[in-house]
This record gives C-alpha cells, structure tokens and sequence, in this order.
C-alpha cells in the first residue's frame, strides 16, 4: 500500500426497489468512482454502502462482490430516515490508497447529483 489514505463519497438513484436494479445502480456507481480515480481492487481498503429505507430487495454490496471486489471488507447499513430526504438511494464511502498528490473524485450520479451540487461532474 502506497500512497496516502482517503474516504471517497458516492451515490446513486435506484429506479424501483428490485434486486437488479440495485445491484445495477450499485455497480454503475462502482465503476464510476474507480474509474474517475484510477483505483483497481489493490487500491482498496473497505467499501461502507447505506441504502435508505424504501431499498429493501438486495444488499447493495452484492453488486461488489459480482465485480470481483469480494476481497474487499464490505458493509451495508441503512440511511438515517430524515423526513424530506432523498429516498430510493445508495450512498457509498470508500477507503483507498491513492498516490500523494492524486486529486479524489466523488461521484454522485442521477437525482442524487442534488446531495453534492457543489462538486464538478
């Protein structure tokens, strides 16, 4: 491990409430973070997902797991159900090593692109 430690923050909408489409929109997220990173499997320390409480079908770490990240610790909980939030979604917090001077890239991908509308696409 090289490189400095870091948390890269993500998240997603999930269209309805199936298995697939939660493992769909967790990979699409996935992919997304490590590509705009530059992070392969060896980069990664731990993945912490929530989902918020109306995504009942699938684990989102499952999706993980399917993209060979089992290696990986991974850890699914639930979003803090505050009233007027978001809903239908899966927030995700990487830790990872990237390289000293590596600028981190949060991804925040469909309707939840309102929770960070601070940050560059």
């Amino acid at each position: 491990m090289s490189g400095r430690v870091v948390a890269i923050r993500g998240a997603i909408t999930i269209p309805e409430d199936t298995s697939d489409a939660i493992r769909h929109g967790t990979a699409e997220l996935l992919a997304e973070v490590l590509e705009r990173n530059g992070l392969g499997a060896d980069d990664l320390i731990s993945i912490v997902f929530t989902a918020t409480d109306d995504l009942r079908a699938d684990f989102p770490a499952v999706a993980a797991r399917e993209m060979g990240l089992g290696a990986v610790p991974l850890l699914c909980t639930r979003e803090i159900p505050v009233v007027g939030a978001l809903g239908m979604c899966v927030r995700v917090m990487i830790h990872c090593t990237v390289p000293h001077r590596a600028d981190v890239r949060h991804v925040y991908l469909r309707d939840a692109r309102q929770l960070r509308t601070d940050l560059p696409e």
